[in-house]
């Protein structure tokens, strides 16, 4: 079970490699924190200013059509900078049709949104602002708006060398600020790095998401806990939701979407894009014997149990050991980290 815990470590990480090169190709040196080699961004390099921009619209209503909702809103930090709500409500009242993501450990993502038709963090951030169920603004007036606060011209200065703001300078600024979240201090990482022991629960939780059995590492390899991929679930037989389809309008990503990372797991409920399970037990009730035989079915998951039932057949003592690993995954330190909170002027 170890061997298979640590190749799957080596093998996300090239698979995040892979995935990366093609568009920003990773730096030379290996983070001393177990993730894969963070990735460059040549069209929009991080600096210090831009971090500081960023974190100030992310987390300033003024990106609102009225003013009074923020990114941070429906992208809270004690939730893994994703939503407690089943569905996050615009300006308007407005509910949305999915969960709000969590932002974890961004950079290393090659798509964004459940249905991966955003392809950077920059373009993400274009759409929540005008959407009209979001936060329904203009961004023509959202740009004045921001240009017209007399301590943002000095900021844009900072950042990116003159006062001018710009739609898209507002949203490379807040990429630059998202890319600061890195989440590799769980417990989980500190017994990879040999300063805490993991329980039994932990250990024999570990081996079993890493083991064939359970099959959890083949979508959420370590160190990342997402494979960035877009699979079917079983959650529907008949998806009302066309997740990937709705982008890319192939027939076959009809009811398969991101794969979401599994690091601070534990505070992050509700699950799946629609929000529907309200707990890990209910996650683990749907792997274990709830999954649907849907047209494009993940292949890993189409397992017949006795009696009829598709999933994998976890017993109460592996699904106990599975969410006591899972807890593992919590990142006090992401989760409460004051830099990523709101500024204090």
């Amino acid at each position: 079970m170890i061997v298979r815990w640590k190749l799957g470590i080596v093998v996300a990480g090239a698979l995040a490699l892979a995935g990366c090169s093609g568009e920003t190709g990773p730096s030379d040196t290996p983070n001393d924190d177990g993730l894969p080699p963070m990735p460059e961004f040549p069209d929009n390099p991080t600096t210090p200013g831009g971090v500081d921009l960023g974190r100030r619209l992310f987390h300033d209503p003024v990106l609102s059509g009225d003013g009074t909702q923020s990114c941070a809103d429906c992208h809270r930090q004690a939730f893994a900078f994703g939503d407690p709500r089943q569905f996050s409500f615009g300006i308007h009242g407005d509910a949305g049709t999915r969960n709000a993501s969590t932002i974890v450990n961004p950079a290393w993502q090659t798509s964004q949104f459940w249905d991966g038709r955003a392809a950077t963090l920059e373009d993400q951030a274009v759409s929540p602002v005008q959407n009209p169920i979001e936060m329904a603004a203009d961004w023509s007036v959202v740009v004045a708006a921001v240009a017209a606060d007399p301590d943002y011209p000095a900021a844009f200065a900072a950042a990116f060398g003159t006062s001018e703001v710009t739609q898209e300078r507002i949203v490379r600024a807040i990429a630059q600020f998202e890319r600061g979240f890195v989440s590799a201090d769980s417990k989980f990482d500190r017994e990879r790095r040999g300063e805490v022991a993991f329980s039994a629960a932990e250990i024999r939780g570990r081996d079993l998401f890493f083991s064939e059995e359970a099959e959890c590492f083949h979508c959420h390899a370590a160190p990342l806990f997402t494979d960035g991929r877009f699979h079917d679930i079983g959650l529907d037989l008949d998806p009302p939701d066309e997740g990937r389809a709705a982008a890319t309008g192939v027939v076959f990503d009809r009811g398969k979407f991101k794969t979401p990372s599994l690091r601070n797991v534990e505070v992050s409920a509700p699950y799946m894009h629609d929000g529907r399970f309200a707990t890990l037990e209910e996650v683990l009730d749907h792997y274990a014997a709830g999954i649907q035989r849907s047209p494009n079915l993940d292949p890993v998951l189409g397992v017949q149990l006795n009696g009829g039932a598709t999933g994998l057949g976890f017993t109460p003592e592996q699904r106990a050991d599975l969410i006591a690993f899972l807890k593992a995954l919590t990142d006090p330190s992401f989760l409460q980290n004051p830099d990523l909170g709101p500024p204090s002027s």
